[in-house]
Order: structure tokens, then sequence, then C-alpha cells
């Protein structure tokens, strides 16, 4: 058995944070950074930003996606329809989901997000403000 014990050595300041909140600490952006179990992937290329994710039996019309302040939301919620005189249903299934995620990098407002739904794969994709893609430079050979 391990026993902690703490040093009255140590001021107290030190283990308080009066200054953070509870509502600071959800703002945060690394809160919102996908990790390998959110169900979202996150990628780029030289011209524009992905945001995958697999959404497998969901009908692409009870998919909700909003892009406010450099974050996009993908919401949507699944219900079973069908009603069966011969059943008597306790609770009937439903699945909802709600990804929210920090779009890196510039993103161009001019331009509409792409949201395409391919074999329950879908993916919102953002064109790049034209500051933040490369741009290749000449080498200009002296002699």
């Amino acid at each position: 058995m391990v026993k902690i014990v703490i040093n009255n050595l140590i001021p107290k300041k030190f283990l308080t944070f009066p200054n953070l909140s509870f509502s600071d600490v959800l703002d945060d952006d690394w809160l919102s950074i996908p990790s390998e179990k959110s169900g979202l992937s996150v990628y780029e290329d030289d011209k524009k930003v992905y945001v995958e994710t697999a959404l497998p039996g969901i009908d692409p019309n009870d998919i909700e996606i909003t892009y406010q302040d450099k974050y996009l939301w993908i919401r949507g919620e699944t219900k079973k329809e069908e009603e069966d005189k011969k059943k008597k249903y306790y609770s009937k299934a439903t699945n909802s989901f709600s990804y929210r995620v920090a779009v890196p990098g510039e993103v161009d407002m001019e331009s509409e997000p792409e949201a395409t739904c391919k074999n329950g794969i879908m993916t919102v994709s953002f064109n790049k403000a034209e500051k933040a893609q490369p741009k290749k430079i000449n080498i200009k050979i002296s002699k």
C-alpha cells in the first residue's frame, strides 16, 4: 500500500489554481483536438483541409453540419420509425452523435465548405486561404 504525504514545505497556493475556472477549461482548443477514439480524422494537403468521419447506416439527411469561429460541428440522430402493432416496445434504439473539432490553419471564408458522403464516410473539405497555401520560390542563378 502506498501512502501519500503532502509536505508542509510546499505552499498550498502551488496546489490550487484560483484563476482557472471550469468554463475556461471547456473553452480551450486542446479539448477539441480529435483523438484516435473520437471517430474523426483531420488532415490537409496543399490546397484544402479535410475533416472525415465514419457514419455507417446514417442517412446524410439526418446529419447537421455547422462551421463557425474555426469550429466544425457534426451532429445527428437516428431513430427507428417503424411501427409494429404486434410488438410491445419497452425502449427503442436511437443513435445520436456530436463531434466538435477546431479546423486548423487559415480557411478561405469566401468559398463554401463542401460535404460529401460516400459508403458511410462523410468528408467535409475547406479551401485554404491564398496566404496559407505554399508558395514556390524560384531560384535566380547569379553569374
